[in-house]
């Protein structure tokens, strides 16, 4: 194992590189993504919602899963990572013709023939995968996140400014599949660079068994992952028009931005880091904790934030047409707070060579959440986002009830890292909703701002009365002055 000092060094770049590339990146995306919102039609996005339920699909059986197995494997050899190219290669060619074969099929399901077009256009996508997950790997194995951060950028400035083009072109909802695959071209281009040139792909595959096992156990997750998280989309795709689902979609969007976004980034240094403590459980599950202080520090008084200034936030930035939007915002707001917390449990106990933890966590999840779905749909969209809620408080409990003894963490320790920062999130909400009722009317604007600048001044006041060390423990971060113990090494 490296030193302590050295993998305390390399995890912190890993994840100031990552972590920070991803602010930049993202910041460039939800820039542009406004503006075509503001742009497009929410009909544009239903439709496009309805696509994304068969991308979802056949993605979780891309193989990434089995590239990810060599960041956590003693030694990697070049065969090994020819015989990984190959497989990635036949595998998303497979998946690629699979979706052009079946997309007129979808498209009597949504009963939108435009559906078959777009999802026809969107199997090319399956020809980057193999020239990004492999050079993934390979990257990760080396700690190294500067360079593909760094292409992660270029990327994004590419599939920003497809969108933009596109949408102010009036390509509708063409916009929605020209910039992922502008972002992804570039970005595969990159990362095959990044990581030392195209490899030669070899097609004898023998001795990639323990590979394709846990490339496959990946792959189990995955799915259940795609149950629970396209359930909704592809059960109301058919009951509402694109209009509704479309705002629906958007609201979803919205509210995940943190837990789809921020977090990943996190997590893929995450497992790098929780591999390299090479099955030290105690120390994983220390760190693991310091993780769960940290980001909840910043993503819960985000959800607070958003919740109680739905209204005017939408009305800044989304503008009037997608008004239907704010109605459904707080409430998923809650179910993404749970959300964001439960995919931190799954870096730790794959590190620790316990995939079976995260398969079943994502079977819970595949039949817990569809069900839920299928109740909430009687209520049209609320329903659908207060399934969200009950859904996310069960899986949520089932994904601790399962992990926490593996990883050597008393319910009680997480409730401790988990409850100053809750209730100082939600003290702030309350001062901004107080403050939001003694306001009068003006520019929604105007009134964002306003809010937005007592919930910034509110937050760390009252967390610094109720949890004054969680606000050092974030500057001794910022300053590197954090732990130099193998289980600070991760949050540090």
């Amino acid at each position: 194992m490296a030193a302590p000092g050295g993998m305390l060094q390399k995890v912190r770049q890993a994840v100031i590189w990552r972590s920070g590339s991803q602010i930049v990146a993202q910041a460039i995306a939800w820039g542009s993504t406004f503006l075509v919102i503001r742009l497009l039609d929410p009909s544009d996005y239903g439709l496009f919602a309805m696509t994304q339920v068969v991308l979802v699909l056949l993605n979780a059986m891309n193989g990434y899963g089995m590239a990810s197995a060599l960041i956590r494997a003693e030694t990697v050899t070049p065969r090994q990572l020819s015989q990984v190219l190959g497989l990635l290669l036949l595998l998303n060619g497979a998946l690629a013709a699979a979706q052009f074969a079946t997309a007129p099929w979808v498209a009597a399901y949504y009963r939108q023939p435009m559906v078959a077009d777009l999802l026809r256009v969107q199997s090319l996508l399956y020809l980057a995968t193999p020239f990004l997950a492999l050079p993934h790997a390979i990257l990760s194995r080396r700690m190294d996140f500067k360079r593909p951060a760094q292409i992660r950028l270029i990327a994004a400035l590419a599939g920003a400014a497809t969108a933009l083009g596109w949408a102010y072109a009036g390509l509708g909802v063409w916009t929605l599949v020209a910039a992922p695959m502008a972002l992804f071209a570039v970005e595969a281009i990159g990362m095959t660079w990044a990581a030392g040139g195209p490899i030669r792909p070899s097609f004898q595959f023998a001795g990639t068994w323990s590979l394709a096992r846990f490339g496959g156990t990946m792959t189990l997750v995955q799915f259940f992952w795609f149950l629970q998280s396209q359930a909704d989309v592809f059960i109301a795709g058919r009951m509402l028009d694109p209009h509704r689902l479309g705002l629906y979609t958007t609201a979803v969007f919205l509210t995940q931005l943190i837990a789809s976004k921020f977090v990943p980034p996190l997590n893929e240094v995450a497992f790098a880091a929780y591999s390299r403590m090479q099955g030290e459980t105690a120390a994983t599950g220390a760190a693991f904790v310091k993780t769960v202080r940290l980001v909840l520090l910043v993503t819960l008084p985000a959800y607070a934030g958003l919740a109680v200034v739905a209204d005017p936030f939408v009305a800044t930035v989304l503008g009037g047409k997608w008004s239907g939007v704010a109605d459904i915002l707080p409430v998923l707001t809650l179910a993404m707070a749970m959300l964001t917390l439960q995919i931190l449990f799954a870096p730790a106990t794959n590190a620790l060579n316990r995939p079976s933890i995260a398969l079943r966590v994502s079977i819970a999840g595949g039949i817990v959440l569809p069900t839920a779905f299928l109740v909430g749909i009687a209520w049209d969209v609320e329903g659908l986002a207060w399934a969200w809620v009950g859904g996310m408080a069960v899986l949520l409990l089932i994904t601790a009830t399962l992990s926490l003894p593996a990883i050597q963490v008393a319910p009680r320790t997480l409730a401790e890292a988990v409850l100053p920062v809750a209730i100082a999130a939600g003290g702030m909400a309350l001062l901004v909703t107080a403050t939001d009722g003694m306001l009068p009317i003006m520019p929604a604007a105007l009134r964002l701002t306003i809010l937005a600048a007592v919930g910034l001044a509110a937050y760390p006041a009252l967390l610094a009365i109720i949890a004054p060390g969680r606000l050092w423990e974030a500057w001794e971060l910022a300053l590197y002055r954090g732990a130099d113990t193998p289980e600070g090494q991760l949050a540090a």
